[in-house]
């Protein structure tokens, strides 16, 4: 976690590293969750990345051995603090040089191999600490209205009656895919798919309780279809248990 401070902005910091080298490269997906990540590899840093918001998964082949560290903001933020169109970084991700040239600069100058895990919050925190205080946040009470309906309803809302916010369904529209990535209606979906991940129903209970019905799924076949497209198995590879 961020210093207190920090965590309205970044949901989290994260390492993903290999303990030992594996007889094999590793594949590992990423599956949707409605943020923006900037990451790079601790040896590497000069080659590091921002992705965005993603409204399928996503798979990246690696190394047989690696040590990644990224930063995972909370919705609307990476724009608002980089003043970026996050609907540009959409479904893929990008050199943070081509994005982001001061950031991608910090990381390159600034992290090494040889730094510990409190050495890289400590350093982050100092950095975004210092972006965050200088940052001029656009805290538009109808987006943020309707982002709080979705969460508050797992994302099973009915986006032309339940987010009545003061805003036209156009307005509306242009704030989500400016400061989200995408339409409202995708961002809903992967809000309810993320619910569902939170939950850890095992696959019979998926099967006896009928989670689904209860975030909005018209049937067990769309609730598949749209599982799969944002986790890349099926819900019952997922939770076989």
């Amino acid at each position: 976690m961020p210093e207190t401070g920090l965590q309205s902005v970044i949901y989290c910091y994260w390492q993903l590293k290999s303990d030992k080298v594996l007889t094999e490269p590793f594949l590992y997906r990423v599956v949707a969750d409605g943020c923006i990540d900037i990451f790079f590899e601790l040896s590497n840093p000069q080659n590091n990345f921002v992705m965005g918001f993603c409204k399928k998964f996503t798979e990246f082949p690696l190394a047989n051995s690696f040590h990644y560290i990224g930063v995972r903001f909370l919705p609307t933020m990476f724009p608002q603090l980089f003043k970026i169109n996050a609907s540009e970084l959409c479904n893929r991700f990008e050199q943070l040089s081509n994005v982001v040239p001061n950031a991608s600069a910090f990381i390159t100058d600034t992290f090494h191999s040889e730094l510990t895990i409190k050495e890289i919050k400590t350093t982050f925190d100092d950095y975004f600490r210092t972006l965050v205080a200088n940052a001029a946040f656009n805290n538009d009470r109808r987006l943020y209205k309707a982002l709080e309906i979705i969460f508050k309803e797992s994302g099973g809302v009915n986006v032309e009656q339940d987010l009545s916010t003061g805003i036209s369904q156009r307005q509306l529209r242009r704030l989500f895919e400016f400061y989200i990535g995408d339409t409202v209606k995708t961002f809903s979906k992967v809000v309810r798919f993320q619910s569902i991940l939170r939950s850890k129903p095992s696959s019979q209970s998926l099967r006896q309780n009928k989670l689904f019905f209860d975030v909005g799924y018209y049937d067990q076949a769309h609730f598949i279809k749209e599982f799969k497209n944002f986790y890349g198995v099926t819900p019952g590879k997922a939770f076989n248990r």
